[in-house]
């Protein structure tokens, strides 16, 4: 009687609503336009710089990311004179690329230890605390990274570990004592490898989460320890996915603007000693956008946005593929 009283409800409705075949598609078009929404600003975006760096791209065409000018007077390169007219993004290239391979090299390896340690051998009492601290680090505002290395990683980098790199790593040329402030690359690289931990770890969880339990009990059945049984069981499983999480990682630290801002040194120069100070492709255009001298200077850092706008997107695009290819379709598995 009461489904039979459902029913009589169900159909008076639709009986009293009419035709919804007005409605039905109202609502399928409004979806498809919400979506393609999305595409439209990408489109807006990337449109908007290629106007607006097209003098900057006619002048200098694509030696403007590889070759740098010679200064008639000193015979010395020079990169970025915008009294003279002068643009080159290769030392914000070079100190984009430097900066994120630190990082990348910091980063790494903490995150894939972090990752093993909650999916594989934490307590599950630990597990949830630790993965929200974890992940909390994410949800940090890059200015606030940016004050706490201003305050306390530059000094600690200026009075102890600088002199440290120089007097053991001096030998190699990449630790000089031509800086001493503390900012430079490696300050940049220490603050983006804690600003990308949480990104990487969260993603590496992800994919040997979807390694299916079985991997684990194969290997543990014929007899390997556990550490063999996380190595070739769920971490060569889940290589790929890895992989791209640490490519995820890298579009964020390509990206990164304030903190890398503010510990970097913001010199428009190229030096071998990654204690030296530097700039990214994002911190020259925070420094000078609103200060540009004129219009070709305007162009030039337009045309740095855009090469890091493709870039990122290239990147992250990529890495979510590699994601996406070892998690589809696999369930989560409860340990």
């Amino acid at each position: 009687m009461v489904a039979q009283a459902e029913d009589s409800a169900i159909r008076k409705y639709l009986l009293a609503r009419g035709n919804s075949a007005v409605a039905d598609r109202g609502f399928h078009w409004l979806m498809v336009l919400s979506a393609l929404s999305i595409f439209g600003i990408v489109v807006l975006i990337a449109s908007e710089m290629l106007v607006r760096s097209q003098l900057a791209w006619s002048k200098f065409g694509f030696n403007f990311f590889f070759k740098a000018f010679i200064d008639p007077y000193s015979k010395l390169p020079m990169y970025w004179d915008p009294v003279n007219g002068h643009f080159s993004a290769l030392p914000f290239l070079y100190g984009t690329l430097v900066s994120s391979f630190l990082a990348l090299l910091l980063a790494v390896p903490l995150a894939i230890g972090v990752a093993v340690f909650l999916t594989e051998m934490c307590p599950g009492a630990l597990r949830a605390p630790l993965a929200f601290i974890t992940e909390l680090l994410a949800a940090i505002p890059s200015v606030i990274y940016g004050l706490w290395a201003v305050f306390i990683l530059v000094p600690l980098l200026r009075e102890r570990l600088n002199p440290f790199f120089i007097k053991t790593l001096g030998w190699t040329g990449f630790f000089g004592d031509d800086n001493p402030t503390g900012l430079g690359f490696v300050a940049a690289g220490i603050i983006l490898a804690i600003m990308i931990l949480p990104i990487i770890s969260s993603l590496t969880r992800e994919v040997m989460t979807a390694v299916p339990i079985s991997q684990r009990e194969a290997v543990l059945a014929l007899g390997a320890t556990r550490w063999e049984m996380i190595r070739m069981g769920v971490l060569r499983n889940a290589r790929i996915g890895i992989v791209g999480a640490i490519i995820l990682g890298l579009g964020r630290a390509l990206g990164e603007t304030m903190a890398v801002t503010m510990v970097i040194g913001n010199s428009p120069e190229i030096h071998r000693s990654l204690l030296a100070n530097g700039s990214s492709m994002a911190s020259v255009i925070a420094n000078e956008f609103a200060e540009a001298s004129g219009d070709l200077h305007l162009s030039a850092l337009m045309e740095i946005g855009l090469a890091l706008f493709a870039v990122t997107i290239v990147v992250n695009a990529f890495a979510r593929l590699l994601v996406w290819a070892v998690t589809r379709g696999a369930p989560r598995q409860v340990h």
